[in-house]
């Protein structure tokens, strides 16, 4: 079995005792060639090369933002159904939320989450076949986990800032930068338009989340909701809001944070299991595709696309 390690040394939680750990439990059990990323975008060269030379698993050890460069490196372009006979993906956690990993059921522990990667690898040298997921079709971009326009679209952009400072990210910081731009977005008009299937156009929106799983994100070790029925192997999750009204949204987050998971609101438009979502803006609106952000849109589609993606995990399960 042929395997390309991709790493981003600069991914939060990325250490070189950990990346040696990993490359030596790999070696031993795959023909192995390892690679580290120097700048954005980097990895989509990697894996767009894995992907041609006929690699079968490419393994990404970083941040939800290498794994999405890495996803858009294999499968290319958008608008299209992707091949069945590419390379799988694994992960080994090195980011700050590692929402993907964890979705998967991947430890955030780059220790435990390595044994979980050999013994799935050697699952499949015994017949076992990769588990396959389905992906957001965002026009011009693959989505793997979540995508949005709006106040997380800002956040996001807010938070690349301060990481281009040189100041570390880290969920205190990221809850502080997403209190401030909520605040921000509380005090302005309603820009967006969401349309969904076989429904009419819901306007007013102040910002719009789309999910391909869930939870939607992670403070700390903590889940946070949007969709709990999302997952990689349903449609699109949708969850918009047509109030910014402070304790209205309020109650919402507790609700998001609560264990019994039960998401509504009289403000809230949400749906677990959508084909499409289309949002629309009145004016240019920031948008972040799993945690990056990814400029200004006045329109947004996003598609789901069953079985895109072969991924070294376990199967699904259902709670």
């Amino acid at each position: 079995m042929r395997a390309v390690l991709i790493v981003n040394p600069n991914a939060t939680s990325t250490t070189p005792a950990g990346r040696d750990l990993l490359a030596h439990a790999l070696e031993s059990r795959v023909t192995l060639r390892v690679a580290h990323t120097d700048h954005r975008g980097h990895a989509i060269e990697i894996a767009g090369e894995a992907a041609r030379d006929g690699t079968d698993v490419v393994i990404v050890h970083g941040g939800d933002g290498t794994v999405n460069e890495v996803v858009n490196g294999i499968l290319g372009d958008c608008g299209h159904v992707p091949p069945r006979d590419g390379p799988a993906v694994g992960v080994v956690p090195g980011g700050s939320a590692n929402v993907f990993a964890r979705a998967l059921g991947i430890s955030a522990d780059p220790i435990v989450a390595t044994n979980q990667l050999v013994d799935l690898l050697g699952a499949y040298r015994r017949g076992v076949p990769w588990r396959r997921i389905g992906l957001m079709d965002c026009g011009d971009r693959w989505g793997v986990f979540t995508a949005g326009m709006g106040v997380d679209g800002d956040v996001v952009a807010a938070v690349e800032a301060q990481r281009e400072k040189g100041r570390k990210v880290t969920a205190s910081r990221y809850m502080r930068v997403a209190t401030r731009e909520v605040l921000a977005s509380a005090r302005r008009d309603p820009t967006l338009t969401l349309e969904l299937p076989g429904r009419d156009p819901v306007t007013g929106v102040h910002f719009a989340f789309v999910s391909n799983s869930s939870p939607w994100t992670y403070a700390n070790t903590r889940p946070v909701w949007t969709n709990p029925e999302t997952t990689f192997e349903t449609g699109l999750g949708v969850f918009a809001t047509t109030s910014m009204n402070v304790w209205a949204n309020l109650r919402l987050v507790a609700r998001m944070l609560s264990k019994n998971r039960r998401i509504e609101a009289k403000h809230l438009v949400r749906d677990d299991d959508v084909l499409w979502v289309r949002v629309i803006a009145d004016t240019p609106t920031a948008c972040q595709i799993d945690g990056d952000y990814v400029g200004e849109r006045k329109t947004m589609t996003f598609t789901s696309v069953p079985n895109a993606l072969a991924v070294v995990a376990a199967p699904p399960t259902h709670d």
